[in-house]
């Protein structure tokens, strides 16, 4: 099983990273196949930095042949995501913003419905806007028809939406764990355990 990871962080390897990480060596500890798309990367290099809907369905000429192109490619080929942002005014990063409005093409073929999808998001603060980010990275997933996983596991509890950190994320130690208990309960919904 596939597993990719998400890193909206223009930052990266921050915070933001630093979580994805944790949950992606959670996932590989468990046997699966991880790998991290980091979006401001993909997007410094896209010709066109945000979807302008230019045709509809979208006919992808703003990214063919692109870095986008291709990281759309292995999420298509992926079983499960997870999306990771730092907090933004409340929201994702703008690059994660402009990554997933140019997938309007992935969504015009249903390429992910049906996929897992958990979510990750880290502030400045206690209260900084952590649970707005992580409920618009699952309507993000939602809107593409994909199936969302919490940071909830039998072996501990049921968790709540995400992962939700303060920075420094290698020193928020609730954080840490929740982002542990993701990768596995990812890992468990992926093997059938549920079933």
């Amino acid at each position: 099983m596939l597993v990719v990871g998400l890193n909206g962080s223009p930052n990266l390897e921050g915070n933001t990273y630093h979580l994805l990480r944790v949950a992606l060596d959670e996932l590989a500890k468990e046997g699966a196949d991880v790998l991290i798309e980091e979006v401001a990367s993909i997007m410094a290099k896209d010709k066109d930095p945000f979807c302008r809907a230019c045709s509809s369905p979208c006919n992808k000429s703003c990214f063919a042949g692109t870095l986008l192109e291709d990281s759309f490619n292995r999420l298509m080929s992926a079983d499960a995501m997870v999306m990771a942002s730092p907090v933004y005014f409340g929201t994702v990063s703008a690059q994660l913003k402009a990554y997933w409005d140019k997938s309007r093409h992935l969504r015009g073929e249903k390429a992910l419905i049906g996929k897992l999808g958990g979510a990750i998001s880290v502030g400045g603060s206690k209260f900084g806007g952590q649970e707005t980010t992580v409920k618009t990275m699952h309507d993000m997933m939602l809107i593409h028809g994909m199936k969302i996983v919490g940071a909830g596991s039998k072996k501990f509890d049921a968790g709540h939406q995400g992962v939700c950190g303060v920075k420094p994320a290698q020193e928020d130690s609730y954080a840490n764990k929740r982002a542990q208990v993701l990768g596995l309960r990812m890992f468990e919904e992926l093997s059938g355990i549920y079933r």
